[in-house]
């Protein structure tokens, strides 16, 4: 009897030869990007006895990593993925290291800033991985959908696991102990990742009619599109902070990580579900109904605490608020690939993933405004507030999309003599 075709589209996606290799080292370069900031925080407030230096080093570098990323990836996109991001991360792990050594022997505070600044120069990982799979699936947007879930997962698994495990390291072994293994995972995954040369998509060089080509922000929809994931980040960044001065009001700031775990577990799980499924509608339809989605369930955890003010409660409110974040996420990513010239495909991506930390820099202060001011029950108003802006920028594209244009007026008939 013949065979039929596994109706599992994620078995379909790693049948493609070489996706299995590079998708493994893509998830070991990544599992660091939520290493490294806890890392930092836990090795320079233990050696220099202050969380405002801590968070202010993390915060030059998220401000230096808005500016280089982008950067980045135009490089990479011009000249190849494994010709750029191979040195780009090599110099990054040096800051890395750098860091690690200006804390253990006293450097001045100045060095820890331009040590942190230094790993700016990390690449998109997750973008080079999408950028991948539009260039193996091209033509076949259900793939694509479906590889962009897969991501979008693998995201939230990534920053699941890399604070829990940093974390560990650092109380277990050694301060440094976070920093110096996600150095080497990096470096390790995309050595990995580089070496799969067979399913890199080709480099774009200049075009021989000018220098550039014209940048993703002159793309139509662009503007708009990195506002909503502004908008987004905003939601992230606020609900960590927010949750954790709720947790430590009642008690149990330990349990924190593992209530905002469960947030983007509940993520993870629903971005395989909307990987799975068919995609239906237009891409700026499903975007205003995921963004819906998310500005509903956000109001979950502001209920939650506000009637039961239970730390259990919260947990079940944030793991279902979490399902709508993924879908969301996956849909403005897809529209981010649809949008971007395919010669700029990695910058496209990295300017929303730019768009996204500025969004959790700026979600994490205001969150941090609204527990100061208002105390932790008020400030889960501040990711509902985030989430609703978002929404409103979907809104605005949506009924763009759906206006039609208005016909030319007919030229009147005289019916005179």
């Amino acid at each position: 009897m013949p065979r039929h075709p596994t109706r599992n589209p994620y078995a379909r996606l790693f049948a493609i030869p070489g996706a299995t290799a590079f998708t493994v080292g893509n998830l070991i370069a990544r599992l660091p990007m939520g290493m490294f900031s806890v890392s930092a925080v836990i090795m320079i407030s233990g050696a220099r006895g202050s969380y405002a230096l801590a968070g202010a080093v993390t915060a030059t570098g998220l401000a230096a990593t808005a500016v280089v990323a982008p950067w980045t990836a135009r490089l990479v996109d011009r000249h190849g993925q494994a010709r750029v991001a191979v040195p780009a991360t090599a110099f990054a792990a040096l800051g890395s290291l750098s860091l690690l050594l200006c804390v253990r022997y006293g450097a001045p505070d100045w060095t820890l800033f331009a040590s942190y600044a230094a790993t700016a120069t990390t690449p998109n990982t997750g973008g080079m991985s999408r950028a991948r799979w539009a260039h193996l699936l091209q033509g076949d947007t259900t793939a694509v959908h479906t590889a962009n879930s897969f991501e979008q997962a693998a995201d939230e698994l990534c920053f699941m696991l890399g604070p829990v495990l940093a974390a560990f390291l650092c109380g277990a072994l050694f301060p440094q102990a976070g920093t110096l293994i996600g150095v080497v995972l990096l470096l390790t995954g995309v050595l990995v990742f580089a070496a799969q040369r067979a399913t890199e998509p080709p480099p774009h060089g200049p075009t021989e009619a000018s220098p550039e080509s014209p940048s993703p922000l002159r793309a139509r929809g662009m503007p708009a599109l990195l506002v909503a994931f502004l908008a987004t980040g905003a939601v992230f960044g606020s609900l960590e902070v927010v949750t954790i001065a709720f947790a430590d009001a009642r008690g149990h700031k330990s349990a924190a990580g593992a209530v905002l775990a469960l947030q983007a577990a509940g993520s993870c799980a629903a971005g395989l579900v909307y990987g799975a499924a068919k995609p239906r509608g237009t891409l700026v339809r499903r975007q205003f109904l995921c963004g819906a989605a998310m500005a509903a369930l956000m109001t979950l955890p502001l209920l939650a605490v506000a009637v039961t003010d239970s730390l259990i409660a919260l947990s079940g409110a944030l793991l279902i608020a979490g399902m709508a974040t993924a879908p969301t996420m996956v849909t403005g990513m897809t529209l981010v690939q649809e949008r971007t010239p395919k010669d700029r495909l990695n910058e496209g991506m990295t300017l929303a993933v730019t768009g996204l930390l500025g969004g959790i820099a700026g979600g994490a202060a205001g969150g941090g405004w609204a527990v100061e001011r208002l105390g932790p029950t008020a400030g889960y108003g501040v990711p509902v507030a985030a989430a609703c802006c978002a929404l409103l920028v979907s809104s605005a594209q949506a009924c763009a999309t759906r206006t039609p244009a208005r016909p030319p007026a007919r030229p009147r008939v005289s019916n005179g003599a």
